[in-house]
């Protein structure tokens, strides 16, 4: 997969069309592959079926991102952890161009590994009346209005929007959306507490760190996630926004709200 996710806290949980980009599927260059997506065009969806490649293990019970922090068989969620972790995803098919297949919104980053495509059919994968077992209890409190608003004081809203203009680095609208439904901790949603009044949000390759007050949420303060050490080290890769990391080291050189 090419997309322009390129951590976890990028993606969706689930392919959202409000946020699609255009990415696409690389098939190994073999012509062989020339000839297997001849007549996939004809179809308006397809299945992806892909790897989590970096996850190492696997866990029986697992806290799902949406609705309160409670354990679930990992067989009853989409959850990565799996014991082979497989994911699927389907997407609308825009175009194929030789080895490139062009698709619409899709949860996978960058790099993600495809194990198949398959074609969707809406009479043999459709089933819109079934139950959809304890997600029914977190539909049902998504539907509510959020229960908090949330705020930006000035240090954080110059840092966010120094990322946006210089490097088009923008995770506000996705943090947002998660705190003001539920800012409490929460290890999949990486929300945790420092303090009494301090709350610290793990956003990709940047954190966020507020305050809640009674039903408000206040963004205080933004830092890197990645430390000196290895944004300099070299043998050090595979690092998201690292270039913009060292900079924004050098132009907001000052403590952050965590005390660092």
């Amino acid at each position: 997969m090419r997309s322009s996710m390129a951590t976890k806290f990028d993606a969706p949980h689930q392919p959202d069309e409000k946020f699609s980009n255009r990415q696409y599927i690389e098939l190994n260059n073999d012509e062989r592959f020339r000839h297997a997506v001849k007549d996939l065009e004809g179809f308006e969806r397809i299945w992806i079926i892909w790897w989590f490649h970096r996850n190492d293990n696997w866990r029986p019970m697992v806290r799902p991102p949406r609705g309160k922090a409670k354990r679930r068989g990992v067989f009853a969620t989409r959850a990565p952890y799996r014991p082979n972790p497989i994911g699927i995803t389907a997407t609308t098919l825009l175009s194929v161009e030789k080895n490139k297949i062009f698709v619409g919104a899709v949860d996978l980053i960058d790099d993600t590994p495809i194990l198949d495509i398959k074609p969707y059919l809406p009479e043999s994968d459709s089933f819109p009346g079934s139950k959809v077992g304890w997600l029914e209890e977190v539909d049902e409190f998504f539907s509510r209005p959020p229960a908090f608003v949330v705020t930006i004081n000035g240090v954080a809203h110059e840092k966010l929007s120094w990322l946006r203009i210089n490097f088009n680095i923008d995770f506000l609208e996705r943090a947002q959306g998660i705190l003001e439904r539920d800012p409490t901790p929460h290890r999949t949603r990486r929300i945790v507490r420092l303090n009494d009044s301090l709350y610290r949000m793990g956003c990709g390759a940047w954190r966020l760190f507020f305050m809640i007050e009674g039903s408000n949420v206040i963004i205080i303060d933004v830092d890197r996630g990645y430390p000196e050490e290895l944004l300099t080290k070299d043998s050090y890769g595979g690092i998201p926004d690292k270039e913009a990391q060292i900079l924004f080291y050098t132009v907001f050189n000052r403590v952050v709200a965590s005390g660092n």
